[in-house]
Formats: structure tokens, C-alpha cells, sequence
């Protein structure tokens, strides 16, 4: 599979994910001539629209969501654009769909961003009016709640697709510091010989959000934070960090290590997880709402998870990778810190050094510092004076002139382009479920239910104690 789709199809056309991200990310290829002239993008969803009123509709959310000085000519943009309405509980709604694209099916692409119980009737549609022959297709999370409904979702796409015309999204995968994680790794010979439980203490991961439930009541709620970020975004993160060199960079030999890391994580076990579940508090100044509040009713959701991970192979063993994420935190972060051992014996009598860190930020500022030990200017006579100086990359500094994309970018294109690179195999997902799963069995074991946490604090405290018994502190 290698011809590049000359029709994008866009189930969820007029959803919330179309207007802030696929149609601003489109916009933003076209204007800089990324996409294929004779591209058509043909959106579809139950909304009743002409080709002229989706245009309409495309505008706004485009210049709504993405900056004027990346829109480029917006005419030509909207002129790709078609719309066929669709009910996908329809079946014979798909045949009208399929005259109105009209193309051979190997050059089609499909991005499928529905509601997950929408995915089954939408595949056999989309298979009845063959319009699945050939194609390729996207598919936006989340795919099921647990491994035995993961393998469902996946039984039914993979009954009209083929593996390798699958694109599970993770949107994580498309930002440029996660991929410059790959870099960082494997394009410097000074990181690897290190990367390792010789050399490395320990590995934190957080992915922390000011927000609440915005909008989301009927999702979270059933899913909750372990689930929501856990699952995915953040084993992804966790699997780039610990992988083993790939052979290339391509498809098969990234995937294959990732798969690796995460059949290698260790059940988790008694007090190595906390839960919590905001409420009511102040973020950023602002007062707001508990969880309970938003919702409207009681409920034991957790909006925080802190974990305790192990990968259990030579590279990894004994290295404690911890894991936080939860909503209505102080600050929107997405970092991962790479904690390194300590020097074995310091020559400098009465002189503290501290051990050096590799802080990788990935949201909302995307940078790089690396943290060293240095001797503070001065003339020393009784012995040197060292202090810890940071090392900083900032991207945007670095790469002056280069416009911040959307993940969503580079997905779309790879999509169109066939390029399974950033997307998501089907045993990774089942890998990340069957730990999931594990995690979730251990809390009904230990009848573990969320602990109260006031918003714009970190979490409750027992994560600061799931740390700090190993005398580690989570970096704030």
C-alpha cells in the first residue's frame, strides 16, 4: 500500500474534533501546499447540509481554531470540500455516499471519528457499498473499554480491513517533542550507552490538565482517568522511552518495539496505585466546581490516577517508571523526567552535587533541558562551589521560523500518505488493555475507590507518599 489517497472521507464531519482539529489541520496543509491539488475531502454525519453550507460551516471552525497567517488561500481550501448526509444505522444511506465519492477504492482514505458503538454499523456500511476495498482507514480512540471490547471493535474493522490498512490514532504520536523523543534517543550517541538501570534512577511521567469535565460528562464518566489517558497516551509516552533501538524508522520496526515494552510491564501490585477524585477548589484563581457538582450526582470515577510501573527486561529492571495524570490540577503539563543515578564518589569535599536530569517537555512548551552540575565563577580557595545549571533546548528557539502544527497534521497526512509510522497496532492496544485490566481487577480486589483531592492541588496526598516511601519527589 503505497498510492496516496486522491479522496479523504470524514465520518463525524460537524462533530467537536472536526471543527478544532481535522478541518484546521487540513486548511493548514492546503495553504502549505502538502496536499495532492486533486485531493476531494468529502465529509459526512447525520446533519442535513449542502456542499455550500459545509463550506460554511468549514470557514468558521477554521478561522476559529486556526491562525490567520496559516490559512492561506481559504477559497481554494473550501472548494475541496463535499458533504453527503448519512445516518450510518442506514445501511442504504451508504450506496449514495459511494456514488457521490466515485472514486477507485485503493485511493480512498476514511477517518472514522464517531462514537464507538457506531463503528460496527459504520464498517458493515461502509463494506456493503464497497467502499472498504482497498481503502484505508483511521479510527479515533477510544476503542473500547477494556481488552474484551477492544477485540470486538477490532474483530469487526479487521472483518473489512486489513491490518495494514488500519490507522489507530493516538494524537500523542503526532506532536513533534514526543517525536523528537525518537531523536533525542537514537540520533545521540551520548544517550544510549546511559539509557539504562545502570545509569538511570528512575523515569516520571505526567500528563496534568487544569480543565474539568468540559463537556464530557457522558464519555468520562464511564471511562475515567486510567482509562481516558493511561491506556493510551500515556503507555505510548512510556513504551518510546524504554524501547530497544529499532532496526529502522519505519512501520513494523517502531511497532515492534513498542509491542515489546508493553507485554514486559509487571502486574501492578498492593500500594502501587492511588485514585483520587477532585473537589471544589481554585485553579489559576478561579473557583470551581467539584466532580461530584459537575456530574450532578455521586459518583466513583477517579479523575487522578499515580501509579507505579516496572518493565521488566535487562534494560529496565529495577527501574521504578512513575505515572501521574488528573484533572483540575495547578498547571496543563505534559512532561516526562529522566532521573539519573547519582555520581558513585565526589571529589569535592563539603560540595553538593546533585544527580542530573533530562527533563523532556512536551505541552504546552515544547523543550528539552538537560541538567548539570558546574562550578559557580569565583576564585575558590577553599575548594569549589558547584551548582546545578540547566541545559535547555527550546524548540521554538531552536527551529526560529518553523510554524508549531497541530498533531493532528501529521496524522492526516500519514493517513493519506499510507504511512502506519505514528499510528497504533493492534496488539499494542491489546497489550495496554490486558494491563489496564490488571490495574482495574487489583482495585475491585482491594476495594480501592478515589480519595478526595480540592482542586489546584496535585493530586491527594497519598500519590506524594507513593513516591516519597522511595525517596523520590515528583517534579513540580
Amino acid at each position: 500500500m503505497s498510492a496516496k489517497a486522491d479522496t479523504l472521507l470524514l465520518f463525524g464531519a460537524t462533530g467537536d474534533l472536526a471543527q478544532r482539529m481535522l478541518l484546521p489541520s487540513l486548511c493548514a496543509l492546503h495553504a502549505d501546499g502538502l496536499l495532492d491539488p486533486g485531493l476531494q475531502i468529502t465529509g459526512t454525519a447525520r446533519a442535513d447540509l449542502s456542499d455550500a453550507a459545509f463550506r460554511n460551516f468549514a470557514r468558521a471552525a477554521v478561522e476559529k481554531y486556526l491562525p490567520a497567517q496559516r490559512r492561506g488561500s481559504m477559497a481554494d481550501f473550501l472548494n475541496r470540500l463535499h458533504f453527503v448526509p448519512l445516518d450510518v444505522t442506514q445501511q442504504d444511506g451508504f450506496g449514495a455516499l459511494a456514488k457521490k465519492i466515485g472514486r477507485p477504492a485503493d485511493r480512498l482514505a476514511i477517518f472514522l471519528s464517531t462514537a464507538p458503538d457506531l463503528f460496527e454499523q459504520t464498517i458493515a456500511g461502509l463494506a456493503a457499498a464497497a467502499l472498504s476495498e482497498g481503502a484505508r482507514i483511521g479510527l479515533e480512540k477510544p476503542l473500547g473499554h477494556d481488552l474484551a471490547s477492544s477485540r470486538e471493535i477490532n474483530d469487526a474493522v479487521g472483518r473489512a480491513f486489513p491490518e495494514e490498512r488500519i490507522f489507530r490514532i493516538d494524537h500523542y504520536l503526532g506532536k513533534e517533542t514526543v517525536q523528537n523523543l525518537i531523536a533525542l534517543r537514537f540520533a545521540n550517541l551520548m544517550f544510549e550507552p546511559l539509557w539504562n538501570a545502570q545509569h538511570i534512577d528512575h523515569v516520571q511521567i505526567t500528563v496534568a490538565e487544569t480543565v474539568g469535565l468540559e463537556g464530557r460528562v457522558g464519555f468520562y464518566d464511564g471511562a475515567g482517568a486510567l482509562r481516558d489517558m493511561v491506556q493510551n497516551h500515556m503507555l505510548q509516552l512510556l513504551a518510546l522511552v524504554a524501547m530497544e533501538p529499532p532496526t529502522h524508522f519505519d512501520a513494523n520496526s517502531v511497532r515492534d518495539e513498542k509491542v515489546k515494552v508493553l507485554r514486559a510491564l509487571r502486574p501492578v501490585g498492593p500500594g502501587e496505585s492511588v485514585t483520587g477524585q477532585y473537589r471544589g477548589g481554585a485553579v489559576k484563581g478561579q473557583i470551581v466546581a467539584g466532580y461530584d457538582e459537575e456530574l450532578g450526582r455521586d459518583s466513583e470515577t477517579e479523575t487522578f490516577v499515580a501509579l507505579k510501573a516496572h518493565v521488566d527486561n535487562w534494560r529496565w529492571k529495577g527501574v521504578p517508571f512513575y505515572l501521574r495524570t488528573g484533572k483540575r490540577l495547578p498547571e496543563r503539563v505534559t512532561e516526562i523526567l529522566v532521573q539519573f543515578r547519582a555520581i558513585p564518589h565526589s571529589i569535592f569535599d563539603g560540595a553538593r552535587t546533585r544527580a542530573n536530569r533530562l527533563l523532556i517537555g512536551i505541552q504546552p512548551q515544547e523543550n528539552i533541558t538537560l541538567s548539570l552540575m558546574a562550578k559557580v565563577p569565583g576564585l575558590d580557595r577553599e575548594g569549589l562551589s558547584l551548582r546545578e545549571v540547566p541545559l535547555k533546548i527550546a524548540m521554538t528557539d531552536a527551529f526560529s521560523g518553523k510554524e508549531k502544527r497541530i498533531a493532528y497534521e501529521r496524522l492526516l497526512l500519514d493517513l493519506i500518505e499510507a504511512n502506519q509510522t505514528l499510528f497504533v497496532r493492534r496488539d499494542e492496544v491489546e497489550a495496554q488493555w490486558t494491563w489496564i485490566d490488571g490495574i482495574r481487577a487489583q482495585w475491585h480486589a482491594e476495594g480501592l475507590t478515589p480519595k478526595p483531592y480540592n482542586s489546584g492541588a496535585w493530586g491527594p496526598s497519598a500519590a506524594i507518599a507513593l513516591t516519597e516511601r522511595d525517596g523520590v519527589s515528583w517534579h513540580e
